[in-house]
């Protein structure tokens, strides 16, 4: 077994099943799950909404489980089962208190190798999708950036919102969810992984045991050419609410980006979470003129987005938007002096610090990266590229925001 810095741990299993393992001696929490390379962007357009309605019905019945037992397996000792869905991926993965690893992985790899998707649980979780669709839609904070990904990302399978639409769901039945557990979950199309203070070798052991699904299929390529940059875009839609609610955003890079360190320290500078970023400061702080704004980047296989969300009064749509427009315009005409630039490094890498003692957040990284990457980078690598950032870079970061797309719902 290879071993990397930070006691990080790889191995690929005799079904060709990848395991990635955080070892944490003396851990009183376990986390394990398996990541798989598949997620909205595969579904085919009758089918949008498969990956996340198989996220959900998955937990319903395996070949030797009821959905009763599955629910109770992890939580009568005071753990957890849970799963998500991406554009790119979906996790399911159980956080319980150390010392119950065979029951983990045990029903872990039961429920991605075995789940029958029986019709009567998947008539009643099809309600349950809907509604959920219906009470995303109810909150335009929340589902203006499925609105903005369908403009930004048009013409492409990233379009679509991941839940899909009532409609859709519909068409799903028990063959097509078994059809795509056949086609997405495979040895070769996930990763294994585990947090805990369990020793390596031994999660080895009891993984291999447990998942026994033969070798078959490979790495299943993107769907779908890399989504096309349109042009810039300035959308108002009317639905009848006090405040109105503004996404200016733009494509970039993608994760494998060397650009992606920059970008990331300019995004926390603009709006991340601390309360001196310059948004924060410019728009509320100094102005009152919104309740919330904040940037954030997402970085896909293929292809990125950088977004601003700001709420305000329907009178200060436009105001807002020269305010933020100019703050980044001057970011991408003037270098930040270097003191300007260690503080907002030295506050990144303290948040970074915090963020890493979260360790379930950290094992579900953790799967990400060895399902794009094929490894985990260890946090000194990480640290060193953020320490390389120049002036420079944050200027070239900034000017490839220039021109940003707005979609308003007012």
């Amino acid at each position: 077994m290879d071993t990397t810095e930070n006691e990080y741990h790889y191995a690929t299993l005799p079904s060709g099943l990848r395991v990635v393992m955080h070892h944490r001696p003396g851990s009183v929490a376990e986390h394990c799950g398996v990541a798989v390379r598949a997620g909205s962007r595969d579904e085919r357009p009758e089918h949008y909404g498969l990956a996340h309605f198989v996220e959900h019905t998955i937990f319903k019945g395996t070949m030797r489980r009821r959905s009763w037992h599955i629910l109770n397996r992890m939580e009568r000792i005071g753990g957890e089962l849970n799963a998500y869905t991406t554009k790119e991926e979906t996790v399911v993965y159980t956080t319980y208190p150390a010392g119950h690893l065979e029951r983990a992985v045990d029903l872990v790899a039961d429920l991605v190798e075995n789940s029958q998707f029986p019709t009567v649980e998947i008539d009643r979780e099809r309600q349950v999708v809907a509604d959920e669709i219906d009470t995303y839609l109810d909150i335009p904070s929340e589902g203006i950036f499925d609105d903005f990904d369908e403009l930004i990302f048009a013409g492409s399978p990233l379009a679509h919102p991941i839940l899909g639409s009532r409609e859709s769901i519909d068409r799903l039945t028990t063959d097509v969810c078994r059809n795509y557990l056949d086609e997405y979950y495979t040895p070769a199309n996930m990763v294994f992984f585990y947090s805990g203070p369990e020793k390596p070798d031994h999660v080895v052991r009891v993984a291999s045991r447990c998942f026994r699904k033969d070798p078959h299929g490979s790495l299943i390529p993107r769907s779908g050419p890399t989504p096309p940059v349109p042009p810039k875009a300035d959308v108002v839609k009317e639905i009848g609410t006090h405040q109105a609610h503004t996404v200016l955003g733009a494509r970039i890079h993608d994760m494998y980006s060397p650009r992606r360190h920059a970008m990331a320290l300019l995004t926390n500078i603009l709006g991340g979470p601390g309360m001196n970023s310059l948004l924060n400061v410019a728009l509320r702080e100094r102005r009152g003129l919104v309740y919330t704004v904040d940037a954030s980047a997402s970085l896909l296989s293929d292809a990125g987005l950088f977004t601003i969300y700001y709420g305000c009064d329907t009178g200060d749509v436009d105001r807002c938007r020269r305010i933020i427009e100019g703050i980044i315009e001057k970011q991408a005409s003037e270098c930040m002096t270097q003191r300007h630039l260690e503080e907002a490094r030295r506050q990144y890498i303290g948040q970074l610090t915090l963020a890493s003692t979260n360790t379930e957040q950290r094992a579900l990284s953790m799967a990400r990266a060895m399902l794009f990457r094929g490894e985990v980078i260890p946090s000194a690598r990480h640290l060193e590229a953020i320490r390389a950032i120049t002036p420079a870079d944050l200027r070239e970061a900034a000017g490839a925001l220039i021109g940003m797309s707005r979609l308003t719902l007012l």
